[in-house]
């Protein structure tokens, strides 16, 4: 009996095969396409691609607070500081030398024009003037019996004429004793105050002494100085507020402005009078005079929101309607304690108040008005006030 043993099988070969070797090729070319590709980022690196743009944020703009101004007229004024001087003030002397016989007056009296303030002795000039009336008598005389005798043909014209020489001589020694008897009466030369009293009864004084001093302080005249550049805006005639340093206050009038400089100082003086009825204001005190000159337009503010630009030109910086800075070049029109009138800006403008140190020229702003502000704001709380019980009576409801 024969016994068959089973065989195993042999492998598969493909060695033989005509393309069993170009899987190897096929694979290694893949592996060095893939070194290449991967080593050209190496050598040859591409450009990053460009990053999206990113919008800038907006700048913020600086806040500030505005406020609305209108244009209005304003008086111009010129003002000076004066000084109050009587409107007459003399000193009245002695017109001849001798003893003071009386004084009816005392210092501080007012006199009126022609009131006796001193007399003198009169006892020499009466006996004077009493010499002096007989002498002229007695030449009245011989010229009428000259005249009578040459109308006889008992004289001649020679004696005629020279009576009446005699005569002329005789009365002007009378005139001259009357006026040295006048002499010896001391009066006030206008109506005034005696500020000062020189003399005393029993003093004896010389011709040419002072004996009084009468001023007249009714009107007042105020004395003030006019810079060149102004002395076209002030007139004679123009009214005036004079305010006295002890409070007082008075219309006044220029009366007069002078056309000749003081060659020191280059101003011109002028004059304001001033009605003082009895005197009431003193002469000699300080005043502040103050002219209207003409009306300007401009917009009162205050002195805090003046500034200057980079040339030191003084201006104010206002906000168009485009929210954006402009500086104003102003001038100064009129100062008072509470604030300036200023001149060159627009009728109608918007006038930085705070903030605007932190601002140029140009620049855009965020304008705020504290003012419009309030009043929208009162307007609203109005609104509400008044639908709170509209809202009420439809709950009840």
């Amino acid at each position: 009996m024969t016994i068959e043993t089973e065989t195993a099988p042999a492998p598969l070969r493909f060695d033989d095969d005509a393309g069993s070797g170009r899987a190897k090729y096929v694979a290694g070319g893949l592996v060095l396409a893939l070194v290449g590709w991967m080593g050209s980022g190496l050598v040859l690196p591409s450009e990053p691609a460009p990053e999206a743009a990113v919008p800038d944020p907006a700048p913020r703009r600086v806040a500030v607070e505005v406020q609305p101004s209108r244009a209005r007229a304003v008086a111009q004024v010129f003002a000076a500081e004066g000084q109050a001087l009587p409107e007459r003030d003399t000193q009245v002397l002695a017109e001849t030398r001798g003893q003071i016989a009386e004084v009816p007056v005392r210092r501080g009296d007012s006199v009126v024009a022609g009131d006796v303030i001193a007399r003198f002795e009169t006892t020499r000039s009466a006996a004077d003037l009493t010499r002096a009336e007989e002498e002229r008598t007695r030449a009245a005389r011989e010229l009428e019996n000259a005249r009578t005798l040459l109308e006889r043909g008992s004289a001649t014209q020679d004696r005629v004429t020279e009576a009446r020489a005699d005569l002329a001589a005789a009365e002007a020694a009378l005139a001259a004793a009357q006026e040295a008897m006048d002499e010896t009466v001391v009066r006030a030369p206008f109506d005034g105050r005696i500020e000062d009293l020189e003399v005393e009864a029993g003093e004896f004084v010389t011709a040419g002494a002072a004996i009084a001093r009468v001023v007249d302080a009714t009107p007042l005249r105020i004395e003030i100085q006019v810079p060149q550049q102004q002395l076209s805006q002030i007139t004679s005639g123009l009214e005036a507020e004079v305010v006295f340093i002890t409070g007082d206050t008075a219309p006044g009038e220029v009366r007069f402005v002078s056309r000749s400089a003081d060659p020191q100082t280059r101003t011109f003086t002028a004059e304001i009078e001033v009605a003082n009825p009895e005197g009431a204001i003193p002469a000699g005190v300080s005043a502040q005079v103050r002219i209207a000159t003409g009306e300007r337009t401009g917009h009162f503010v205050s002195p805090a929101i003046l500034s200057l630009d980079t040339d030191g030109t003084l201006g104010v910086k206002t906000v168009d309607d485009a929210a954006r800075v402009v500086f104003q070049p102003v001038q100064i029109i009129r100062a008072q304690t509470d604030g300036v009138w200023l001149a060159g800006l627009p009728d109608e403008a918007r006038i930085i108040t705070v903030g605007q140190g932190f601002v140029n020229d140009g620049e855009l702003v965020d304008p705020r008005d504290p003012a419009a502000d309030t009043a929208s704001a009162e307007g609203a709380a109005a609104v509400q006030d008044d639908a709170a019980p509209r809202v009420l009576v439809e709950a009840a409801r």
